[in-house]
């Protein structure tokens, strides 16, 4: 699952992950709260999230959606390179990869995939 407000983003994410992993099935979601309601119909076995988004921000939907699938994997994608904010996100559990969106961040989630 990739959940980014940009859908540019998750285009560009999605091509890059697909061109590697063509028989992958990837959904999108434009928000956190959109995320959780495809995950309560559909459980997936990856999430991509972006972290600035209006509303509930990325990490907030990550730790909810833990709570649906807490096994999941969770990578939190960010231009926001703060010690902070990638100190947060390793804390809950999740990987921490930062924007722009690029063949290596495709590697990254496919990796947790164990792909």
């Amino acid at each position: 699952m990739i959940v980014d407000d940009s859908r540019m983003s998750r285009l560009i994410l999605q091509g890059l992950i697909l061109q590697a992993h063509p028989q992958w099935t990837i959904v999108h979601a434009s928000s956190g709260e959109e995320a959780l309601q495809l995950v309560r119909e559909n459980p997936v076995d990856l999430v991509s999230m972006d972290f600035n988004m209006a509303g509930m921000n990325g990490l907030e939907a990550a730790l909810a959606l833990r709570e649906i699938l807490p096994a999941v994997p969770i990578a939190i994608l960010t231009a926001n390179v703060q010690t902070a904010v990638q100190g947060r996100i390793e804390e809950a559990g999740m990987v921490f990869i930062a924007k722009p969106i690029t063949a290596s961040a495709a590697t990254q989630l496919a990796a947790l995939a164990g792909a």
